[in-house]
């Protein structure tokens, strides 16, 4: 669990770093026992939320569970925001822009 963390962190910190002349307008993060979140957002317009947290802690069925959203400017001028949940049921992402698929 803890490299999935790390592994987490490095992740953040790659995609935060401003390419360009993009500038980090805001970034916050907090790694607590069995949690974290964190939020950046730029002066691009690229924003992320992210919170994750263990579930079911030391049994059979633990799993870290994420919710979070980004935003970003596209080619076309506008901004777009997926919102998302990561657990044991896989990626699940929403957002006005994506296709919906078919319900089970």
């Amino acid at each position: 669990m803890k490299y999935l963390i790390v592994f987490a962190l490095v992740i953040v910190a790659a995609v935060a770093l401003p390419a360009n002349d993009v500038e980090l307008l805001k970034s916050a993060f907090v790694n607590e026992l069995n949690s974290y979140n964190f939020a950046y957002e730029q002066s691009d317009g690229q924003k992320r939320d992210e919170e994750g947290t263990v579930k079911n802690i030391g049994s059979e069925d633990e799993a870290i569970s994420v919710r979070g959203s980004f935003s970003f400017v596209a080619d076309d001028g506008q901004t777009y925001t997926v919102t998302y949940v990561a657990d044991e049921n896989g990626f699940q992402p929403s957002a006005a822009h994506l296709p919906v698929g078919p319900t089970a």
